[in-house]
């Protein structure tokens, strides 16, 4: 347990600190920013759109995110010959692919919280509809405090302690962002204190828990195709599968009845669509929580499923 923690705190903290890691989380926040302005234009409901929207927008961040850290997890390892000292230790095979995975998977869960609780502030905030409504000072003040307080923390460990700023602005924002959500909980746009109307939809939490469980079978995924492939094939076939994880019911559901290619192809590829909950965000129905026991339940056995097929590639993977 000692030496698959240390490899997975080691693999979290180089996530951490690769620009395309703070370069996706900077994107994905200055998206949820913008997007109440972005969907005030729409003939229907433009906050149905605006959940939407960020709903999609914190599904791709997180893919994002998880494709391009687990596909150079393993295999960059590999290529710099690093693995030969890790594996010399000794360290079983097994150990080294689950802790990678559990490294991973905990840098995707961070930056999924931290989005998460910005397309939440951004939900809470609402589109102005009309020339009648008001900016909620609340939310734009919580997320000012956060963004200049990050800033000048992660400046000062930086020159006192050498700390790395991107990784260390990431932590903070984390931190901060948790007090931020905690606060606007229970203030409303008034400054009052009134945690019943906070803005928060049961559904939307529920709608980012089902994308960090898709998410992180592509953490599985991308970490056993790194295990024996390069990151560019890596990278195509954890994109592909997506796209075809997502279209999986026309794709594959009707053609199962009668096709042999069509169940083969129903059972391999992860349905993506059970965690897209969008239909349930227009009809205004709510998630019942069996459903994300169901969806977990689901993502579990696929994420054990892939796993242990990255264990069997690794192990005959020729090292040195």
């Amino acid at each position: 347990m000692n030496k698959l923690f240390t490899i997975a705190k080691n693999t979290f903290i180089e996530i951490l600190r690769q620009p395309i890691y703070a370069v996706i989380i900077v994107a994905a926040l200055l998206l949820f920013f913008i997007s109440p302005s972005l969907t005030m234009y729409t003939m229907s409901d433009d906050n149905k759109l605006l959940r939407e929207i960020g709903l999609s927008t914190l599904f791709l961040a997180s893919l994002f995110i998880a494709i391009f850290s687990a596909s150079s997890a393993v295999n960059e390892e590999i290529e710099n010959k690093t693995i030969t000292t890790v594996l010399s230790k000794p360290i079983q095979r097994p150990i080294f692919i689950i802790a990678k995975f559990i490294g991973v998977a905990a840098a995707v869960v961070l930056a999924h919280y931290i989005c998460t609780i910005a397309l939440l502030m951004s939900i809470r905030h609402g589109v102005l509809e009309t020339v009648n409504d008001t900016h909620d000072w609340t939310v734009l003040g919580a997320a000012g405090f956060i963004l200049i307080a990050t800033i000048l923390l992660s400046a000062f460990f930086n020159y006192a302690y050498d700390w790395k700023f991107a990784s260390t602005a990431i932590i903070l924002t984390g931190i901060l962002a948790t007090l931020g959500i905690v606060f606007l909980s229970v203030i409303d746009r008034n400054w009052q204190f009134n945690p019943a109307k906070n803005g928060i939809n049961t559904v939307d939490i529920y709608g980012s828990v089902l994308l960090l469980l898709a998410a992180i079978i592509i953490v599985a995924l991308a970490v056993a195709l790194s295990a024996r492939f390069n990151i560019v094939v890596t990278l195509s076939a954890c994109i592909g599968i997506f796209f075809l994880g997502l279209v999986s019911d026309y794709a594959f559901g009707r053609f199962a009845e009668t096709h042999l290619w069509a169940k083969i192809g129903r059972f391999l590829v992860p349905n993506l669509q059970i965690f897209w909950i969008s239909d349930a965000i227009y009809e205004g129905s709510e998630v019942p929580l069996k459903y994300i026991l169901i969806s977990a339940s689901y993502a579990v056995c696929y994420t054990i499923a892939i796993l242990s097929l990255a264990i069997a590639l690794f192990q005959r993977r020729q090292i040195g």
